[in-house]
């Protein structure tokens, strides 16, 4: 590099053209080879021909790496990917190693793919056999609840949709009866009516729960108990109370100093030898509280710290204008924190819906346990590639969008300082 001149401003006429060929040299010749299986530059020898895509690649960047260019695309791009040699490396074997991986990933998920059938005799390719994925998705979405009553499942979950959906366009002062209703009365609303027996709804025992909606019921309700239940622990860690204090602390190092696997064997063997004789508590109830104070554990870390990172000048402010201390906490202190630790919040309530699955381990089917009873059937021996690629792409897009909503609702409050 040193034999030429430094790319410039200057000389951007003559060398972006050259930059542009030598890198578009390289990807095209990873492209064709990947896909068509030929080496556009198989006239070198064989330990060149295989590193020139790299070497062309990075003299190219090199080439283009023009500071203060005036070209906005180009200075984005050196900015973001090719802002010195070790970037300008990473990026040409990040975009090789994608591409290179394109072909085998296509060929599998679709080319080679069966997807007509209804049994695995009918998986005849080298490709994934989707035909399992369409015989078993009904039981991958509702478990082992009855056929003929899945349509409460149905419902009990376009109801929670639409008064969600909605509570979005209505004004704030209505907004708080929609919240009000989320969190006391739909809980015992769509529990009812899931499991019946009651309004002539035939009862369906917690046992045949299972697929995704039992995911998403688990989800749900551990989101919507453990979020103010650690709002409550992170305020109480912080009392000037000690007993609350150390109260608050015994509680969150207690759940947090053990595995959730544990937590949740617990729930579902130990805790009912406790229990007076004659007392019964469903097994879904009790992995219901033990995943709910679980998080809150780690929900109540996540809030303390938005807490520790507002000034004195807040409290003393507060307290200047007369406010007791729940009214300066829900008025004042928490509405800035929370905003804070928005991303916390977020990352706390993705690691609880990926933790779902671990309820597999106490009998209780979600839809990752249900891909693993599929998969043990005498019929669809084998299919465990099919079933745990479609688990992840489902968790996939429930985390994305939970994701992108955080990050939305970021903006919206204006989290950055």
């Amino acid at each position: 590099m040193n034999l030429i001149s430094r790319p410039s401003k200057e000389n951007l006429k003559s060398y972006l053209p050259v930059g542009i060929t030598l890198f578009s040299l390289s990807f095209v010749d990873v492209f064709v080879n990947a896909f068509f299986n030929y080496n556009l530059l198989g006239f070198f020898p064989s330990q060149i021909s295989y590193f020139s895509p790299l070497i062309f690649g990075f003299i190219g960047l090199y080439l283009i790496r023009i500071e203060f260019s005036g070209i906005r695309f180009l200075d984005i791009l050196n900015r973001n990917i090719n802002s010195n040699n070790f970037n300008a490396l990473l990026t040409l074997l990040t975009v090789f190693i994608i591409i290179k991986s394109i072909p085998p990933l296509l060929n599998w998920f679709i080319l080679d793919a069966n997807f007509l059938g209804n049994s695995k005799d009918d998986c005849t390719g080298d490709g994934a056999c989707w035909v399992f994925i369409k015989v078993w998705f009904n039981r991958f979405m509702y478990g082992l609840y009855p056929d003929a009553e899945q349509w409460r499942i149905n419902t009990a979950f376009l109801i929670l949709f639409i008064i969600v959906g909605v509570s979005f366009f209505v004004s704030a002062k209505l907004k708080k009866y929609f919240i009000l209703f989320l969190v006391f009365v739909y809980p015992f609303l769509g529990i009812e009516l899931i499991s019946g027996g009651s309004f002539g709804l035939k009862y369906v025992e917690t046992a045949a729960w299972g697929g995704l909606s039992l995911t998403f019921i688990i989800s749900a309700f551990a989101i919507l108990f453990c979020f103010p239940i650690g709002v409550f622990l992170a305020l109480g860690r912080r009392s000037s109370l000690p007993a609350i204090r150390y109260v608050s602390i015994g509680f969150i190092e207690l759940w947090r100093g053990v595995p959730l696997i544990t937590v949740l064997f617990m729930s579902a063997v130990m805790f009912p030898m406790f229990l007076p004789d004659g007392t019964f508590i469903d097994k879904l109830i009790r992995v219901l509280i033990a995943i709910t104070l679980f998080e809150a554990a780690y929900m109540a870390e996540v809030v303390r710290g938005g807490l520790q990172a507002l000034p004195k000048g807040q409290y003393e402010a507060a307290r200047s204008l007369g406010m007791g201390y729940w009214k300066m906490n829900l008025l004042i202190i928490l509405p800035q924190a929370l905003k804070l630790v928005i991303p916390g919040i977020a990352n706390t309530l993705l690691a609880l819906v990926k933790d779902t699955p671990l309820i597999f381990v106490v009998g209780l089917m979600e839809l990752a346990g249900m891909i693993g009873l599929a998969k043990t059937n005498p019929k669809w021996l084998g299919m465990a590639m099919e079933g745990y690629v479609f688990a992840g792409l489902v968790f996939w897009i429930i985390c994305y969008a939970m994701s992108r909503y955080s990050q939305n609702l970021e903006k919206k409050l204006s989290t950055e300082r």
